[in-house]
């Protein structure tokens, strides 16, 4: 878990609800590259993309984080983790940088400002009922490449997606009490690792 910004604790949360003894996750934060080297997946959470940003730089985390993703590291990014693991950011502050992991074209805030939150019951491609996804200053995919697979939609415009070994969300999945999604991405990373 990238504990660096935004509901990294709330996300703990999630892995922590669906550890069982037949497959017991070690969520962990990460907060410096000795940690990173220690985990055989990720979590982005959301938060401030910029913020975000550059605390990777502070810390000492943007190079081997970036080397991680490159060797196939499995990564749930959401909202702000989803902006940092797009190939494009189409609005992007200067001093902000993406892992161009994901065959995406993204607007930050793409959704409107704080007051146009929404929350909205997501049908999602492997779940049987839909998931219900909470919608804050989220980020819009504006152009979705032909290798990314769209799991789930809000009128038309691809939301939850994924691409080998990355999973994106551009909403909070973690602001809920259902883990299904954190489920998908762990189930993913095992079958991942071989």
């Amino acid at each position: 878990m990238l504990a660096l910004q935004g509901a990294f604790a709330r996300h703990m949360s999630a892995l922590e609800q669906i550890s069982t003894s037949e497959r017991p996750i070690d969520a962990r934060e990460v907060r410096t590259p000795e940690q990173l080297a220690d985990v055989d997946a990720l979590v982005l959470p959301g938060g401030e993309s910029t913020t975000i940003s550059k605390l990777l730089v502070t810390s000492g985390l943007r190079e081997p984080l970036g080397q991680r993703l490159a060797e196939g590291l499995p990564v749930f990014g959401t909202c702000a983790g989803m902006i940092l693991l797009s190939d494009e950011i189409l609005d992007p502050r200067s001093d902000q940088f993406s892992f161009e992991q994901i065959d995406l074209s993204v607007r930050r805030n793409g959704y409107g400002r704080q007051i146009a939150s929404f929350e909205v019951d997501l049908p999602v491609d492997g779940l049987d009922e839909a998931f219900r996804a909470v919608f804050i200053r989220a980020p819009i995919a504006e152009r979705v490449g032909d290798k990314v697979e769209v799991l789930a939609s809000v009128d038309g415009t691809p939301v939850l997606m994924r691409q080998n070994n990355v999973l994106v969300a551009s909403f909070h999945p973690e602001l809920t009490p259902d883990a299904r999604l954190h489920e998908l991405f762990v189930t993913s990373a095992v079958a991942a690792s071989g």
